[in-house]
C-alpha cells in the first residue's frame, strides 16, 4: 500500500513507513491510500470465532502484504493489542462496541498502541529513512493525549509532545497526559483544541523545524493511527455477520472524524455495511454539510462531550478525498456513492446527551460516557426512522464513563466505579508547561527541549 497527499493525488507516492514518520504530507495535506484494495474475500472469511488479534493480523497482511508477511503481521498485532473490543446488547436492535479496554480507557488506545509498535519496529529495522529518533507532536481534545502518552511512554528514541486546551479537558484526562513524565511532555495551551490543532499543523508546515527535530504526528491525521481503527469495525462485522438482521449500521460519536473515516475505509475495502451515522455534539459542521452540501468550519464550543469539541475536523479532508472523484488518483477507481449516500449526520445537544445518559441508566442499568450517549441518542433516532427496517445498529462506546465522573454525577446522580488503571493517575503530580496559542510559543518550546 502506497500513500499520497489528499492535496496532490497525482504527486509522489510514499511507503507506509515514510507516511508513518512524516505524519503529514509536505504540502500540508493528509496521507491517504493511493489504491482501494479489494479485501471482500478476506473480510467475509473471518467468522465469529476469530479473535481481535486474528482480525488485526489478517488486515495488516491484507493491506501491507508487500512489507509484512503473515508471521510479521501477527507479531505486530500481538505487540499492539493486549486488549480486545467487546460487543454487548444495550437495547433491542442496538448494541455497543466497547472500546475502552486499553490503558487509558478510550478507543484511541487501539490506534495509539499500533502506531507506537509500528514506529518502534520501523526504527529497529531501519525503515524510518535517515532518522534514528522521532519527536511526536500531537494535539488532543481529551482522549488522544492520554492514549498516545500511555502507548509511547518509555519507548526508546521517541519523545512525545502533547498540546491540550487549558481548562477544556476533564480532570482525569488531564492527569492521564500530564503525569507520566520521562519522554512524555505536556503543553497546556491558552486556547481551544482548534488552536492546538492549528499550532501542530503550522509546525509541520515549517520544513526546517520539521526536519531539524524529526517531527511526526500521532493524531488521526497519521495513517498509522487511522488505519488500525478500521480493525475493530471488521472484528464487529465478523462477530455479527451471521445474525438475521437485514442491515448493519455503525453509529460513531464524531469529533475530528478519524474514527468515522476508519470505518468508511473498511467499507471501501469491502466490509458490507448499510450505513454510518456520525453523531456530533453542538460542533455539528459535518451534519450540516450532509444536509446543505456546504462545509463551514467554525470555532469550537465547549460541551459535555469534550473530546468531540472540534469546529474544523481534520479528517473531513480525507472524507472529501474518498467521495470526490476529482480528488482521486487515476489509479483509483472512483466510488459511485456520494458521502450522503452512506453517511447520516445527527447533532446532539448537551441536554439530549444528559437525558440519554439518564434514560439509558434507568432503562438498562448501564452507565455510558457523554460521547457514547451522543451515539446512543443518534442510533435510537435512526431506529425510529422509516429507513431503519430490520436493522442492527452498533454504536461505538468510545470511553469508560469513569473518565467523566462529574458529567455522570450530574446526569444520573452517581459516580461510575473507576478501574484501577485509572485510579493510579489521580495519585500522581501534574507536570505541564503553559504556553500561548501561537506557533512562535510552540517552536520556542520544541527547540529548547530538542533543538
Amino acid at each position: 500500500m502506497k500513500f499520497v497527499s489528499t492535496r496532490n493525488p497525482d504527486g509522489p507516492a510514499v511507503s507506509f513507513g515514510e507516511a508513518l514518520f512524516r505524519g503529514i504530507a509536505p504540502d500540508g495535506g493528509l496521507y491517504h491510500p493511493v489504491d482501494v484494495p479489494d479485501l471482500r474475500a478476506l473480510i467475509r472469511s473471518l467468522g465469529e470465532d476469530a479473535s481481535f488479534v486474528d482480525c488485526a493480523a489478517a488486515m495488516i497482511q491484507g493491506l501491507f502484504g508487500d512489507e509484512y508477511d503473515a508471521e510479521t503481521s501477527r507479531a505486530l498485532a500481538l505487540k499492539s493489542f493486549s486488549f480486545t473490543p467487546e460487543l454487548r446488547e444495550l437495547l433491542p436492535g442496538l448494541q455497543l462496541l466497547d472500546l475502552f479496554q486499553g490503558p487509558s480507557c478510550a478507543f484511541k488506545d487501539y490506534g495509539a498502541s499500533f502506531l507506537a509498535a509500528a514506529m518502534e519496529a520501523e526504527l529497529q529495522r531501519g525503515d524510518a529513512g535517515p532518522r534514528d529518533r522521532a519527536v511526536i507532536l500531537t494535539a488532543t481534545s481529551g482522549d488522544t493525549g492520554s492514549a498516545v502518552a500511555n502507548a509511547f511512554s518509555g519507548r526508546e528514541n521517541i519523545d512525545v509532545v502533547i498540546l491540550y486546551p487549558s481548562g477544556r479537558v476533564s480532570p482525569l484526562q488531564e492527569k492521564q497526559l500530564t503525569t507520566l513524565g520521562g519522554n512524555i511532555h505536556a503543553l497546556e495551551v491558552r486556547g481551544s483544541f482548534d488552536d492546538c490543532q492549528r499550532m501542530v499543523k503550522e509546525a509541520f508546515a515549517q520544513e526546517a523545524l520539521r526536519e531539524r527535530l524529526s517531527l511526526t504526528s500521532a493524531n488521526s491525521i497519521n495513517v498509522g493511527r487511522l488505519i488500525p481503527q478500521s480493525f475493530y469495525y471488521v472484528y464487529a462485522f465478523a462477530q455479527l455477520k451471521d445474525r438475521d438482521e437485514d442491515e448493519l449500521v455503525f453509529c460513531v460519536p464524531s469529533g475530528n472524524f478519524g474514527n468515522l473515516t476508519a470505518g468508511i475505509l473498511a467499507w471501501t475495502w469491502g466490509m458490507p455495511v448499510t450505513r454510518f451515522i456520525a453523531a456530533s455534539n453542538a460542533n455539528d459542521v459535518v451534519p450540516q454539510y450532509l444536509e446543505s452540501g456546504v462545509f463551514s468550519p467554525r470555532p469550537s464550543v465547549s460541551t459535555l462531550a469534550n473530546a468531540m469539541d472540534v469546529g474544523n475536523p481534520s479528517n473531513f479532508e480525507r472524507l472529501m478525498h474518498i467521495f470526490d472523484p476529482g480528488a482521486k488518483n487515476e489509479q483509483t477507481a472512483p466510488l459511485p456513492t456520494p458521502m450522503s449516500g452512506i453517511l447520516t449526520g445527527c447533532a446532539v445537544s448537551d441536554e439530549k446527551i444528559s437525558a440519554t445518559m439518564k434514560q439509558t441508566y434507568r432503562t438498562t442499568g448501564q452507565i455510558v460516557c457523554p460521547h457514547t450517549a451522543a451515539g446512543v441518542y443518534a442510533a435510537q433516532r435512526y431506529l425510529e426512522s422509516e429507513r431503519a427496517g430490520n436493522t442492527l445498529v452498533v454504536t461505538l462506546a468510545t470511553a469508560h464513563p469513569a473518565k467523566f465522573v462529574e458529567v455522570c454525577r450530574d446526569a444520573i446522580g452517581l459516580e461510575p466505579e473507576m478501574p484501577e488503571r485509572l485510579k493510579r493517575f489521580l495519585k500522581l503530580p501534574k507536570r505541564s508547561v503553559v504556553v500561548e496559542n501561537t506557533l512562535e510559543a510552540l517552536s520556542r518550546e520544541l527547540l529548547d527541549r530538542f533543538g
